[in-house]
């Protein structure tokens, strides 16, 4: 993935300190111009409506792909993903998600391939070399 650039990426993270080792990850792989983070997976999603009402823009602030944590309060990464099926078609099919946890409960894997829109489940944390490799 060294060479796939990304306009903009979304780290959703309940613990702020894997939202900040992932996001220097990022930035040292220099993978995206913006990173948006956020502690909660509800926050995501009103975020992500709320760019959908900036028509004009919306194509070009959505974050291309979304490492989403699993076990997170108030509302999980499957219900997150159950929320994100709702938003516009543009939004779906532009955003990539990512699984990013420290689950290795196979059901949690199995349960993510159910999603078309999930390209990818990998384990906390990310590395340089799990970004390189990462094809979304």
């Amino acid at each position: 993935m060294s060479e796939k650039r990304y306009h903009t990426v979304m780290l959703i993270d309940d613990n702020e300190i894997d939202n900040l080792i992932n996001q220097k990850m990022i930035e040292a792989a220099n993978i995206s111009e913006h990173i948006y983070t956020h502690t909660g997976a509800r926050s995501a999603i009103e975020f992500l409506k709320n760019l959908e009402k900036l028509k004009d823009v919306a194509d070009s602030v959505l974050p291309e792909v979304i490492f989403l944590d699993i076990d997170m309060p108030l509302m999980d990464g499957f219900q997150f993903l159950e929320e994100f099926e709702k938003l516009s078609k543009e939004t779906v099919t532009k955003c990539k998600i990512v699984m990013l946890t420290s689950s290795i409960n196979p059901q949690d894997v199995n349960k993510s391939k159910e999603y078309t829109y999930v390209k990818s489940y990998i384990n906390k944390p990310l590395s340089q070399e799990t970004l390189e490799k990462l094809t979304v």
